[in-house]
């Protein structure tokens, strides 16, 4: 990945979005090439963000079928790179996460197992 890149991870109040919110934090603190974006910031209007989502290409990771992020970002004529679905990837690894507030040892590798699917992605730009 030779330029920046966006991720906009759901920030809902469920284990979902505490998954996103961790993976897409832990990726942007790892790299200074990845950039996470606050989605309800965005919503909001904030000049900050609204600018990111126009600069760099974004990749969106919903925490579910609801596809919150991609509708946030298309409401802004903002359209992905990539999107992925968390319920997804963790039904396909048999994995369960139920706490809103805290990763217990399922979550953690919750966030795991999308920081894998996200970085396979990102070597693919």
């Amino acid at each position: 990945m030779e330029n920046k890149i966006s991720i906009a991870a759901c920030n809902g109040m469920s284990a979902l979005g505490l998954v996103g919110r961790a993976a897409c934090n832990d990726l942007s603190t790892e790299n200074d090439k990845i950039l996470s974006i606050c989605i309800t910031a965005t919503a909001a209007d904030n000049q900050e963000f609204n600018q990111i989502i126009k600069k760099y290409p974004i990749i969106a990771i919903n925490g579910c079928s609801d596809d919150c992020v991609n509708k946030i970002l298309k409401s802004k004529g903002i359209e992905t790179e990539k999107t992925y679905n968390i319920d997804k990837i963790l039904e396909e690894k048999s994995l369960k996460v139920i706490d809103p507030s805290r990763l217990d040892s399922e979550g953690e590798k919750a966030v795991k197992e999308l920081k894998n699917v996200i970085e396979a992605e990102l070597k693919k730009m």
